[in-house]
């Protein structure tokens, strides 16, 4: 590792920003400059303290505002570490096109390709159930839906987790209500049962995660969800599926093309 000294500064005597937040705002500068790459270890308690002359409570107080800000994450016994950046690009005008379908491929094995990660879903849920207000009106007021709940892994590490909700009338005793919906997931078998899909609508919105969620995601201190809410129509105008996500920010960029005119 480069010295101390060539990379982070001295403390302003003279500051009103306390001493914990300004070394937190050298590391930070750092880590944004590249001087500490993506995995890569921060300087220890002990060389910090030596560095800056400072105690071990105002390092450590340093270390959990970049926890809190997602930017680095510790790990029992071996220090603090620079979080990395998404591995995941999700490309909204690609992710759900028609020949992935036909090539046999969900939306998330394409993107887990193009990562060159390892995909899994785990904590698989299927059943009937009564539909929510939410849910209800988003699918043209039915009462009850099949529910397909599960949760993504890359690499081994949960990384989003997604309700889809169907109609009963469309997925009930189809292979869609089987755990395993078969090549090109339940999009290629709502387009064999006659529901040519048309268009997706998605509302997104960035949050701190549920105490459940943390656990569910298996998320470090300070990162956020993003929730995304996504409704597909045929080409008839129905709404076939609303789908319920949520996903670990740190794992993933979400990209879009939007038309200029």
């Amino acid at each position: 590792m480069t010295s101390l000294p060539s990379i982070l500064g001295d403390l302003d005597p003279t500051s009103d920003r306390a001493v914990f937040r300004q070394i937190a705002d050298q590391l930070r500068e750092a880590i944004d400059r590249g001087r500490f790459k993506e995995g890569e270890k921060l300087p220890s308690e002990a060389e910090l303290v030596e560095h800056y002359g400072v105690s071990r409570m105002t390092v450590r107080n340093s270390f959990s505002v970049l926890q809190g800000e997602g930017l680095v994450h510790a790990e029992h016994g071996k220090g603090v570490f620079v979080r990395p950046r998404p591995p995941v690009r999700r490309l909204a005008s690609d992710r759900f096109a028609r020949r992935h379908r036909e090539q046999g491929k969900s939306a998330f094995i394409v993107e887990a390709d193009a990562a060159g990660s390892h995909p899994k879903v785990d904590s698989l849920e299927v059943k009937e159930e009564k539909a929510s207000q939410d849910i209800s009106t988003r699918l043209g007021s039915v009462r009850r839906v099949l529910a397909r709940r599960r949760r993504y892994l890359l690499d081994g590490r949960p990384v989003e987790f997604a309700t889809s909700y169907l109609p009963l009338d469309i997925a009930r005793g189809t292979q869609i209500a089987e755990p395993n919906p078969g090549p090109g997931g339940i999009y290629a078998r709502l387009e064999e049962l006659g529901h040519q899909l048309d268009h997706f609508e998605e509302e997104i919105r960035a949050r701190m995660p549920s105490p459940s969620e943390v656990k569910t995601l298996q998320l470090a201190s300070g990162v956020p969800v993003i929730h995304l809410i996504r409704t597909a129509f045929d080409t008839a105008g129905r709404a076939v599926e609303v789908c319920d996500t949520v996903m670990a920010a740190d794992a993933y960029v979400l990209s879009y093309q939007l038309p200029a005119n």
